[in-house]
């Protein structure tokens, strides 16, 4: 294997570096509900893309008719099946059905530590190479658009914002990650922000 390119690079060392979990209560402490039932297990895949003019990331809009966050820019992901012997199978179970990625065109780097959503899954974050050019194809039943943001873009913390919107009759903060006409907001923005501190210390 050749020496790695400064992204890939700076996303190991990223692995490398311990760091805690994060939350859609991390603004919001005092929202956290007094959960009955145990977190579901999910994944999502943060693939980065240097084969076209990259480095990017690819992010999808969820269709409207989904019952979890509808219409809502996530990255590509859902929750474990009782087949996947991990999340990193799962995260790359869903991008080839979501978005059309090969399983065979990844290349693993890692884990970072999961993420909690206000609807109560346990999202860990994959971390990945794409080793060959592919086009992206949406899945229709749950994909209305794959589109790619730059990597530099959203591995910047100074381009996150905090906003907030009545939800449930209560205001809650959540970060936000604006890309041309795209609202990166909520647990996307979260999962990514982390990563994105993690690249500057």
């Amino acid at each position: 294997m050749g020496a790695l390119s400064e992204p890939v690079e700076r996303l190991r060392r990223a692995l490398d570096r311990p760091a805690g979990g994060s939350s859609d209560f991390d603004l919001n402490p005092n929202e956290r509900p007094d959960r009955r039932a145990p977190l579901r297990p999910a994944a999502v895949l943060i693939a980065l893309d240097e084969s076209d003019g990259g480095p990017v990331l690819y992010l999808t809009k969820r269709a409207s008719g989904l019952r979890h966050h509808p219409g809502q820019i996530a990255l590509p992901g859902g929750k474990l099946e009782p087949a996947d012997p991990d999340p990193a199978a799962a995260a790359l179970r869903e991008a080839e059905e979501e978005i059309g990625l090969p399983r065979d065109a990844v290349r693993l780097l890692g884990t970072l530590p999961a993420h909690e959503t206000v609807t109560g899954f346990d999202v860990t974050p994959v971390l990945a190479t794409v080793t060959r050019r592919f086009s992206p194809v949406p899945q229709a039943s749950e994909v209305a658009e794959v589109f790619a943001v730059p990597f530099a873009h959203v591995m910047d913390p100074g381009r996150y914002g905090i906003e907030r919107r009545i939800w449930r009759g209560a205001w809650r903060s959540y970060y936000v990650v604006p890309w041309g006409p795209y609202y990166i907001w909520g647990a996307t923005a979260r999962i990514l922000r982390g990563l994105a501190e993690r690249l500057s210390q």
